[in-house]
């Protein structure tokens, strides 16, 4: 009985969501007795798993009151994105049929021949490097605040307000986060920002490195990374891809066990488009890109 309603209310999602906030506040809370070498990684992990978190609530995390679940992903710690845009451009996201397409995917790493011919040599390398897996840990989080910027300030310009109030309270959100961080718990904002949040999303996009490609079947277009607990727990076993494109409203917690009881036939609907394990990407594609950002097919 108590499992039947421990599930009922997501309570698995309530658990990950209480560690998460209750780690990050004894981190910067007791962040003077702590070095940077703990905090960054610690604090990095955290991050990347509240991101998690927010992906769970857009998807699943059904068992509790909407309110609820909005209040418990709605601190910014990460800093980077008002959650209601996340939840509207990952909706968007998921229309399998254009995923990869860019312009059309909103979380598409190509670019069309046609772009590429019109940027300059600056552009065309960063976005190389950024195929790369150091050029993602390393850069991937400013471009993709850079492309956050130009598609915000272009929709304003354009005459379009409605994001506006979105940011006006993502705004008051993270200044009353600074307050605490720096005015409560004396840790410098700008510290929090390089030793903290930008790692967080960084280790974020790792889970995103290569789990779509191009192909003429978009079933064939993601990928499954096996990967250990350490990073299925950090992923909500999001790194399963294919299983949460194919039932993406399967709590994280039950995709473990779909995968493995029909990993065949969801390794041949997806091309066999799988790895075993995040090294993979460390030893084939820390230098060397994983494609080319011009989309082959479009």
């Amino acid at each position: 009985m108590f499992l039947k309603v421990f599930r009922q209310v997501d309570g698995p999602t309530l658990i990950v969501a209480l560690v998460i906030y209750a780690a990050w506040g004894a981190l910067i809370w007791y962040n003077a007795a702590l070095p940077w070498w703990f905090m960054m990684p610690v604090g990095a992990y955290l991050l990347a798993w509240h991101f998690s978190l927010q992906h769970e609530a857009i998807h699943s995390f059904r068992g509790v009151p909407a309110w609820l679940r909005l209040a418990l992903v709605f601190p910014p710690i990460g800093l980077w994105f008002p959650f209601p845009l996340y939840r509207k451009s990952h909706t968007t996201h998921h229309r399998d049929i254009h995923l990869t397409v860019p312009g059309v995917d909103t979380e598409s790493y190509y670019v069309l021949k046609s772009d590429w011919q019109r940027m300059g040599s600056f552009m065309r390398a960063g976005l190389i490097f950024n195929q790369t897996l150091a050029g993602r840990l390393l850069i991937g989080p400013a471009l993709r605040l850079w492309s956050l910027i130009s598609k915000e300030s272009k929709r304003v310009a354009q005459g379009d307000y409605s994001h506006l109030p979105h940011w006006a309270v993502h705004v008051i959100a993270v200044a009353a986060l600074f307050w605490f961080i720096s005015g409560v718990c004396h840790f410098p904002w700008w510290q929090y920002c390089l030793l903290i949040a930008y790692p967080g999303m960084s280790l974020s996009l790792l889970r995103a490195f290569y789990e779509h490609r191009a192909a003429e079947d978009s079933q064939q277009r993601t990928a499954a990374v096996e990967s250990n607990v350490l990073f299925g727990l950090l992923y909500l076993y999001n790194n399963l891809h294919v299983v949460h494109h194919l039932k993406p409203t399967m709590p994280w917690y039950d995709i473990p066990r779909y995968y493995r009881e029909n990993r065949e036939s969801l390794l041949e609907l997806n091309g066999q488009f799988v790895y075993r394990g995040y090294a993979v990407f460390v030893r084939h594609f820390l230098l060397t890109p994983v494609f080319s950002p011009v989309h082959p097919l479009l």
